[in-house]
């Protein structure tokens, strides 16, 4: 055995840092230091002093660390010394077998490349610690595997089959830790063989591979690494070594071909060559500092003793023995599939006995296994079996949920198919509310799992918020529906409305806001009797009958804003009803009495009252405008004198002269803008389109009544009168010398009397002369030939008669001539048309005047 002086324990010799560069000979030459010392403590400063000494930081990733673990006393030291030259404190065997190294020591090793740092830990199953202390020597395991490539597993050879010699509980909880508090490295585990016995190392090489395997595989892990196998962390190597005291020099043979090995052990193919997540050198002491904070933190590795160990182990055996048993139990399968499908009557009773069944066999075969140990696994066990149930648990309830939901909303389904009146919306809202939360609080505690202590109110507070919303929703399209039903005002108001506007009488606004109010009033009362079963508050209330009565206003404002809009046309219709038909509302037949220029003004002046009605909405009380007589200016416009002399006096103030003219104005004085329906502006543009499309009226009938003055006029003018008495006074003289042409002036003058009766010829010149001469070119030879064919006939007939009676006299003879011309100019004004009725009428009269002045002059 090699022996260090006690003196030389836990000291680090470290050479000057005064010079950055750090002799090669220091280096290689650094003592060990006590990097975790029995208690636990890390020193901080002798890790820096330590790395800056191997100059770890100029190796980057080029270096290894190898650590080692086993039993204490079993040499674990001295193979280090001899495999790596180091000088960590061995035991004196002449002083007895006590502990030597306590916590943790670092040191480098001598001739290795790459640079290799040696950490020897405490031994574990040691006296001094007891049975109950091996917190500490879980720490240092885990510490060693989470921060070397290569760890040294030293048992001996007689200690392989065996549970607590060869550290398989030690391995076992390290590896349960190592993957919940870190992601693993690729680390080599490498069991060194102590005193070698007769057994051949193929046969103890395999023993020792499946019982890593086995630690492996029942460590628990966390669920990100479930199925995850041993190779993809951990490469397992074995040899073995003779007996140190007994064949000394085969022993420091093997060490020997051994530290080959760990040259270039970082290449590819080396004990290290596959290794991950390595640490850059001038990262190396924050690093493991940081791994031991974290580890001694951890309060998982504070563990009792093993009898502890082993009651842990077996009893999460047990809990996943007893949570697949669960998993595959028919019985379960049975509710988590009609838990899918809907509500499962008694879903409480039946999951509370299931789970009271699968946990009463862990709680029998746990019983004789430590309390609390057993108490933290039937914990464990517990949670995850309500974690396993608690979804089927929340389809059931979630189903009961939906079922009541629905239930409520066929309930006010039904509700609304009844007469309206039986009951009010709010108390069946009420009582469906009541029932369907009623029915699911039955469901719920139908399926109330006794081990669990789930709560369902938010689920509840859930389901009493979508019932209420829905409630709402049902609610606002009734309402919606009611207002709809009584906002059919709009077709009364938009009816009445538009023929008081049309009417344009003086009082169209007091009728307009009388109407307006009753109309509101009535909606109003059906409103509120179709809303008070919903309960409504005073201001939802206040709201709906203001929103009504804005409604109501809006329809007649809309109303005139349309008649506005059509103001031209209504002033049009209404200049033509007034100038074209009289008092009596015939239609009127221009004669020369008749004032066409006053009639025309004042028809001119009802058109601009009802422009006036147009131009604003009056329908609050408050409006006082002058919009009448301002418009009524463009009636009588003033003269230019009178513009002038005002535009002088304004002085060219601007509001003088929009005083003046309110009609060059952009808004009514008194009338708010909203109120407005025509502009001043628009106004004076309307009744300019309007006057000029009246004149053309105006001049057709001052022309119609021209041309009937002319018509009733037949005489020519007096001095016509006098010329003919003066120049035709030879003629006259000469009839009266000859009475012969007296008589055929006389029959010529019957002939244009019953042609001038027959045509009409009055009536068809009063719509003017072209006219009159192209009807009487196409009616003068129809009616020429239809005389004589008269003639003819009543010749005839005179024949006959004078054949059988020959003593008439010849003046009896002429005057029958008379009679009968006169008939038959009576028979042809008797054949005319009735549309001339009238016209024929008048001279049927004249014409038996004319007989009666025949009878006399005979």
């Amino acid at each position: 055995m090699v022996s260090r002086s006690p003196s030389t324990r836990g000291s680090f010799k470290m050479p000057s840092f005064n010079d950055e560069r750090v002799p090669q000979e220091a280096a290689q030459g650094a003592s060990s230091l006590q990097l975790i010392d029995g208690l636990g403590a890390f020193d901080e400063a002798g890790l820096d002093a330590f790395v800056r000494a191997i100059r770890l930081a100029e190796c980057g990733l080029s270096y290894a660390v190898v650590a080692i673990m086993g039993p204490q006393s079993s040499g674990k030291s001295t193979l280090l010394n001899h495999l790596f030259r180091t000088s960590f404190r061995e035991m004196d065997a002449f002083a007895g077998r006590s502990q030597t190294t306590q916590g943790v020591w670092i040191a480098r090793a001598k001739d290795i490349d790459p640079c290799t740092i040696v950490m020897d830990l405490e031994g574990t199953d040691g006296r001094e610690r007891g049975e109950d202390d091996t917190a500490f020597e879980k720490q240092s395991a885990l510490f060693a595997l989470a921060v070397s490539d290569i760890v040294l597993i030293n048992m001996w050879c007689h200690d392989i089959g065996r549970e607590q010699a060869a550290n398989k509980p030690l391995l076992k909880t390290v590896f349960q830790v190592m993957m919940r508090l870190f992601t693993p490295r690729k680390t080599t585990l490498l069991f060194v063989i102590r005193d070698k016995t007769r057994t051949p190392l193929s046969t103890l090489e395999p023993i020792l591979r499946g019982d890593v395997q086995k630690i492996w595989e029942s460590a628990p892990k966390p669920l990100k690494y479930e199925g995850t196998q041993l190779s993809q962390f951990f490469t397992v190597e074995v040899t073995a070594l003779a007996n140190f005291e007994e064949k000394p020099e085969l022993f420091e043979e093997q060490v020997g071909e051994l530290r080959d090995r760990f040259n270039n052990s970082i290449q590819p193919g080396g004990l290290a060559g596959d290794r991950r997540g390595v640490v850059p050198g001038s990262g190396f002491r924050i690093s493991i500092s940081d791994m031991w904070k974290i580890i001694k933190e951890n309060k998982d590795l504070d563990l009792p003793a093993h009898k502890v160990m082993v009651a842990t182990v077996r009893c999460e055996e047990i809990a996943h023995e007893k949570l697949s048993a669960l998993l595959a139990d028919s019985d379960w399968h049975d509710l988590d599939e009609g838990a899918k499908k809907g509500p499962v009557p008694g879903f409480g009773k039946r999951l509370s006995a299931l789970l009271h069944r699968h946990l009463s066999g862990y709680d029998e075969e746990a019983a004789y296994f430590d309390d609390s140990v057993r108490t933290a696994k039937r914990n464990y066990l517990v949670t995850k079996v309500l974690d396993t149930v608690q979804p089927a648990y929340q389809a059931v309830v979630s189903n009961l949920r939906n079922e009541a939901f629905n239930k409520f909303k066929q309930e006010m389904k039904v509700w609304a198919e009844r007469p309206v009146g039986e009951e009010g919306f709010a108390v069946a809202v009420r009582r469906c509310s009541e029932q369907a939360l009623s029915d699911f609080d039955k469901g719920c505690s139908d399926s109330y799992v006794s081990q669990a202590h789930w709560d369902n109110g938010k689920l509840r507070e859930k389901l009493q918020r979508d019932i209420d919303a829905h409630a709402q929703t049902v609610r606002a399209e009734k309402i919606a529906a009611i207002v709809a039903s009584i906002e059919r005002v709009e077709d009364a108001l938009t009816e009445s409305a538009g023929a008081l506007l049309d009417a344009a009488a003086p009082d169209t606004w007091f009728a307009l806001k009388r109407l307006l109010t009753h109309e509101t009033d009535i909606a109003k009362a059906a409103l509120l009797s179709d809303i008070a079963g919903f309960e409504p508050d005073e201001t939802e209330k206040a709201a709906m009958l203001d929103g009504l009565t804005s409604f109501a206003r809006g329809v007649v404002e809309r109303q005139a804003r349309k008649e506005a809009s059509q103001a031209l046309l209504r002033m049009k219709d209404r200049f033509t009803t007034s100038f074209s038909h009289d008092a009596e509302s015939l239609p009127r037949l221009w004669s020369e009495k008749d004032d066409i220029r006053a009639i025309a003004k004042e028809a001119r002046s009802m058109s601009l009252k009802g422009l006036s009605i147009l131009a604003a909405i009056r329908l609050d009380d408050e409006i006082n405008d002058r919009i009448e007589p301002a418009l009524s200016s463009l009636l009588d416009p003033p003269s230019q004198e009178a513009i002038k002399s005002k535009e002088f006096s304004s002085d060219g103030d601007s509001s003088s002269i929009l005083v003046s003219n309110p009609l060059a104005a952009s808004s009514w004085d008194g009338v708010p803008q909203g109120n407005t329906l025509l502009t001043p502006v628009q106004c004076k543009n309307i009744w300019r389109q309007f006057k000029a499309e009246t004149d053309y009226t105006i001049s057709q009938a001052l022309a119609a009544q021209e041309a009937h003055k002319n018509s009733s006029s037949w005489l020519p003018p007096p001095w016509a009168i006098a010329a003919i008495v003066v120049l035709g006074f030879n003629e006259f003289m000469a009839l009266l010398r000859n009475p012969l042409y007296l008589l055929i002036f006389f029959v010529v003058y019957l002939l244009g009397k019953a042609l001038w009766v027959q045509l009409d010829i009055a009536a068809e010149f009063r719509h003017g002369f072209v006219a009159g001469i192209l009807s009487l070119s196409t009616k003068l030879l129809p009616t020429v030939m239809n005389m004589l064919t008269k003639l003819a006939q009543e010749g005839s007939k005179a024949a006959g008669a004078g054949n059988s009676n020959n003593s008439g006299s010849t003046g009896r003879s002429n005057r029958y001539q008379e009679y009968d011309m006169q008939d038959f100019a009576q028979d042809s004004s008797s054949e005319n048309s009735t549309s001339q009725g009238s016209s024929h009428g008048g001279s049927s009269v004249r014409n038996r005047q004319h007989k009666n002045v025949a009878q006399s002059a005979s």
